[in-house]
């Protein structure tokens, strides 16, 4: 995985943004054995490492020191190069190549940049997302449908990580890919489709597709409509049969539905030919939205370091491998001393296993309205602890619920 963002302006490096905190919390999600790497980008660009490493307890620690050092050169959005240097590293065998491209869309040369992503789709996803209020439509939504991924708008009012996290989960698992609609109808029948082209469908998505029908039908007549898609690699196909004759009682529900999508799919193309020459407009005095963002009249003046919220205390402790360590940082993180944390732990389980299950407990137990955040940091740490093979996880389980005043079930965690 490659993520590919513009980092804060200076003097906020240091401060929990919400762009720093959606880069903890993803390099805390990653799996092992993935490959990864971070490039920043403003007039000009750099990246963490020479090439894509593999994921490890060692290169996640360096790359989050040096997210940490990065600063925006805001002279410039020139997001070009960086994409060219990614394509023209040849990929890792057996490791599909995802870029996760975070941008204001401030570029000048937006279709350029968009047919060097479609040129190299055979190679890679792409997800995209926009940060801020008036981002490029033209060009979030062109990286994600021509490499075959997902795009997101974040706004001010906005939480990036559940977003985020979304689309790590779609990086994650095999895309339905290479759809395509045929039709089947009686020859004095056309259809207009009148959907835009569905290029990639993730699990737990959905997209409807509608089409206009024309001619003089005939009597009793059936039609059938056949769906062709590749998931895995598989090739695959769905048909379904259908009558031409409309219900007497249908209203026009599905007329309106219909020519709402039509409606939007051309709004959506009159916005994106407008989108290069007015976005320029948006943001005089702000280099980028991230910087409009801190500028807002919320946030005139540099914060202060803020507590960190128990949340991504607990995120930042969690160990590459999913394990954690039994440190005074996990007490404070849930709530406890050290002494009161170490008075509780059964006498044969090892540290790190009863930090694991404590965390645990203490997620599913307090922090269930975020779990789009932290579920695939919990199934890393469930792996861990299933490779551990422990023998007394239940009596873990009970005594961290006695500890932290929660009623979790043993198989609510996946144990």
């Amino acid at each position: 995985m490659i993520l590919i963002w513009k980092p804060p302006r200076m003097g906020f490096k240091n401060c929990f943004s919400p762009a720093i905190d959606t880069l903890l919390l993803l390099l805390k999600s990653l799996p092992l054995g993935c490959y990864f790497n971070i490039y920043s980008f403003g007039s000009g660009y750099e990246h963490i490492f020479p090439k894509s490493v593999e994921y490890s307890q060692k290169t996640m620690e360096e790359a989050l020191k040096k997210v940490g050092e990065m600063e925006a050169n805001l002279g410039g959005t020139e997001i070009l190069r960086p994409l060219q240097h990614i394509y023209s590293q040849p990929c890792i065998q057996n490791q599909p190549r995802q870029l996760f491209v975070f941008t204001d869309g401030e570029v000048w040369n937006t279709k350029v940049v968009i047919d060097l992503v479609k040129k190299n789709s055979h190679l890679h996803r792409c997800f995209s997302f926009g940060i801020g209020e008036r981002a490029s439509s033209a060009l979030i939504n062109g990286l994600a449908k021509e490499g075959g991924g997902h795009a997101q708008f974040i706004t001010s009012t906005d939480r990036m990580q559940p977003k985020l996290m979304q689309s790590l989960r779609y990086a994650l698992q095999p895309a339905v890919i290479d759809v395509s609609v045929s039709w089947d109808l009686p020859k004095v029948v056309s259809v207009s489709v009148l959907s835009p082209p569905i290029t990639a469908l993730f699990q737990g998505q959905r997209s409807l597709v509608y089409a206009q029908l024309s001619g003089q039908i005939p009597e009793a007549a059936e039609g059938s409509v056949t769906v062709k898609y590749t998931l895995a690699g598989q090739p695959l196909q769905n048909r379904f049969n259908f009558s031409l004759k409309p219900a007497e009682d249908s209203g026009l529900t599905v007329h309106r539905l219909a020519a709402r999508a039509l409606i939007r799919s051309l709004e959506m193309e009159n916005r994106e030919s407008k989108d290069q020459s007015v976005h320029d407009l948006f943001y005089e005095g702000a280099s980028s939205p991230l910087e409009w963002w801190y500028n807002s009249d919320e946030n005139m003046s540099e914060p202060s370091k803020p507590p960190m919220d128990p949340l991504l205390q607990l995120v930042s402790l969690q160990k590459a491998s999913g394990c954690w360590d039994l440190a005074p940082d996990l007490a404070a993180a849930v709530g406890k001393t050290s002494e009161e944390v170490e008075k509780q732990k059964p006498a044969l389980v090892s540290q790190e296993v009863w930090a694991t299950i404590l965390s645990l407990i203490w997620l599913h137990g307090f922090k269930m309205d975020s779990k789009d955040e932290w579920e695939l940091l919990a199934m890393k740490a469930v792996s861990w602890l299933q490779a551990q093979n422990v023998s007394c996880v239940e009596e873990c389980v009970d005594a961290g619920n006695a500890l932290l005043g929660c009623k979790v079930q043993k198989d609510a965690l996946g144990l």
